[in-house]
């Protein structure tokens, strides 16, 4: 008897559904078998009885159907009342047993399936989807791009806590942009709570047949501790999550069983982890099976904003072609005659082909691949030859680059990156004669200040002005001094403090924005024919719902640093080859006098051309600019600037599109130099 409790005792604790189940059958067992018997009995003194398989009969249909008592009292020929009142006590034990304990099994077997339906508990089959792991400021950004996909996606996110409040953003964050934007919602998001880096729950959720996994790293971000002073949430010691999360991931999608091609796209904000993802990356990564992307968010959003500063246009030229609408980097396999000749490949495509641009030839890890602008994928086409007229311009071999003045206001955590981008442009651009092309000052507080040793590391900053956010008067002064000893246009970086507690996230940034539209409204004041265009701001936020604050200041030069960083991860992990592209574009090439790497340009047509075209078609311009540019330094026409912030990158068919320039529009060249 003891070992039958305890068997039944450990049957309960490792099922107790199962044990629900069983001890509600055997009491309806039970009670079907005492009332048929004692009912059978009753009806024996009156007619003899009618047989205890069909006395169990007609209980069980008193227990379902209380109308079944009619057959016993027309069996019996008479109701009597001890046996009516036995009927009616198997119709309400029945009731209560049978029909109320399967009801309220079942509702709670429903409530139960559809409570644990995204939890961690069941496994889901879906197979060609992409697998979000983690969960920061950029991750609903991610999503939101997807939206402008051409194909129906699935997207299973794992978060290890918060499922509810990550379904609420991003149900937000989709529904914003289809009011805006009027697009149609292809979308099937499913959020899990659990564990990360757990074998189980990376399996329940097809891992081996996901046809992207993206790792997302931690916010910058800080939070309050108990104490009530900001704390980082993480230290400079990495980010172990990522670690962990990045290993588990590798084995189990560089098992055979997995997919072939897979990619994983892993977020890094610091050199340990990168140090570390490193390593992962030479013993897991199969190229045949899983592609590993390591992607250095403060890396890549310090050469994006220096990038900014020389050339302030970029940020709406980035903004669209790192989106998945408008123009567009693809690429398509390349053949090994293109990758050795790429002129006469290019000059190939340019006389036949209309609807794209192409860019570079670029030997990946994945094969040797071709880069191309256009608004479609597979656009580049080549149709019969098309009709070319060689326009009359001539194109400025000697044109270099005017001196860049930058006003840095405020700090981040991207600041050293900041300052290596500037490092890199000045390495291809500084003068053979020695003469300097970046002229900085920066205005910040003590604190931040001594933090990056007042900037001596760096030569071509040329004045730091100490100053609070409170000093109104001597930061306005000293903006003011600066523009006015240039003669050239002053570019004015206002960055946000990502180093604060999230309540203060873009405050300080919204305050030095004030500072310098007071400056712009007094000169203009002062001098109605100001030109405005002298002073280019370029503002970052942190925060996406800030943005309409900073556009009703008239800033269109809006940076939302986050954003960036999802737009990328978006097309990476739909096309891995862009990642080495999108590298080769942000990173210019160093104290060489042999220009390798290419960058987007942005440059005066009166200047980098030694006259002003007339009036022509699209395809015209861009060819002839490519046949008339050196050899050694090809220039690939995408686009145009034009005064009071309009961009325009060339998409569509360029033959049927006509173009007047002017002598204030730029060019927006793609070129090695």
């Amino acid at each position: 008897m003891k070992k039958l409790r305890e068997i039944f005792n450990l049957f309960v604790v490792k099922n107790p559904r199962g044990a629900i189940v069983l001890l509600i059958a055997e009491l309806n067992v039970l009670i079907v078998v005492i009332s048929s018997v004692i009912i059978n009995l009753l009806m024996k003194k009156s007619v003899g009885g009618i047989g205890i398989w069909k006395t169990m009969y007609y209980t069980m249909g008193m227990i379902l159907d209380a109308g079944m008592m009619e057959n016993i009292i027309g069996d019996v020929g008479k109701a009597g009342v001890v046996l009516v009142s036995v009927c009616l006590l198997v119709i309400v034990i029945g009731s209560v047993i049978f029909t109320g304990a399967i009801i309220g099994y079942v509702t709670n077997y429903i409530s139960n399936f559809i409570e644990n339906a995204n939890s961690n508990g069941r496994s889901i089959s879906v197979s060609n989807h992409t697998i979000i792991l983690n969960w920061n400021s950029r991750a609903s950004e991610i999503i939101n791009d997807m939206l402008f996909l051409e194909t129906k996606e699935n997207i299973v996110v794992l978060v290890n806590d918060n499922a509810e409040r990550v379904r609420e953003e991003i149900n937000e964050r989709l529904y914003l942009t289809m009011q805006t934007e009027k697009v149609k919602n292809h979308l099937n998001v499913i959020v899990r709570e659990g564990n990360t880096y757990s074998t189980k729950q990376l399996e329940d959720i097809s891992i081996a047949k996901a046809k992207t996994v993206i790792i997302l790293g931690d916010d910058d971000t800080n939070y309050i501790c108990k104490y009530g002073t900001a704390e980082k949430k993480k230290g400079i010691k990495g980010n172990a999550n990522t670690i962990k999360t990045l290993v588990q991931v590798s084995e189990m999608t560089s098992s055979d069983k997995s997919l072939d091609h897979q990619r994983i796209i892993v977020e890094i904000d610091d050199q340990w982890t990168e140090k570390i993802v490193s390593r992962i990356i030479e013993h897991k990564e199969k190229i045949d099976k899983c592609n590993i992307v390591p992607i250095s968010v403060n890396h890549v959003l310090g050469q994006i904003l220096s990038q900014f500063c020389i050339f302030p246009e970029l940020n709406s030229v980035y903004s669209d072609l790192f989106s998945n609408k408008g123009a567009e980097c693809f690429c398509l396999e390349a053949g090994e005659d293109a990758m050795k000749d790429e002129n006469a490949a290019f000059n190939k495509i340019f006389s036949a082909n209309n609807m794209a641009i192409p860019l570079s030839y670029m030997d990946t890890k994945t094969g040797k691949m071709l880069f191309y602008m256009s608004d479609k994928p597979n656009s580049i086409k080549l149709n019969n030859e098309l009709k070319y007229n060689e326009l009359n311009i001539q194109i400025n071999k000697d044109y270099w680059l005017e001196k860049r003045n930058i006003i840095i206001l405020g700090h981040n955590s991207k600041v050293k990156d900041l300052m290596s981008g500037f490092e890199s442009f000045r390495g291809e651009w500084n003068r053979k004669d020695g003469s300097e092309i970046l002229n900085i000052m920066v205005i910040d507080d003590k604190e931040n200040l001594e933090r990056q040793n007042y900037y001596k590391d760096y030569t071509y900053v040329n004045r730091i002005v100490e100053a609070e956010i409170y000093d109104t008067d001597l930061i306005k002064d000293s903006i003011n001094t600066f523009i006015d000893e240039n003669v050239e246009d002053t570019s004015i970086l206002v960055l946000s403090d990502d180093m604060v507690p999230q309540n203060d996230i873009d405050s300080f940034a919204l305050t030095n924005l004030i500072y310098v539209q007071d400056i712009i409204f007094e000169r203009v004041k002062a001098d109605p024919n100001y030109d405005t265009d002298r002073i280019d701001v370029i503002v970052e936020i942190l925060n996406p719902k800030n943005y309409e604050v900073v556009h009703n200041y008239n800033i269109d030069n809006i940076v939302i640093s986050n954003r960036y960083i999802s737009k990328m991860v978006t097309q990476i992990s739909e096309k891995i080859e862009l990642f080495e592209f999108y590298n080769d574009i942000l990173v210019y090439d160093v104290d060489s006098d042999i220009y390798v790497s290419k960058e987007i340009y942005v440059k005066p047509v009166l200047g980098f051309l030694k006259s002003v075209p007339e009036k022509c078609s699209v395809h015209d311009l861009i060819r002839t600019i490519y046949d008339k540019s050196p050899d050694d330094s090809k220039a690939i026409l995408i686009g145009i600037a034009r005064p009071q912030g309009e961009i325009k990158l060339f998409v569509g068919n360029h033959e049927e599109q006509e173009i007047k320039l002017t002598e204030r529009d730029k060019l927006i060249l793609y070129s090695n130099h």
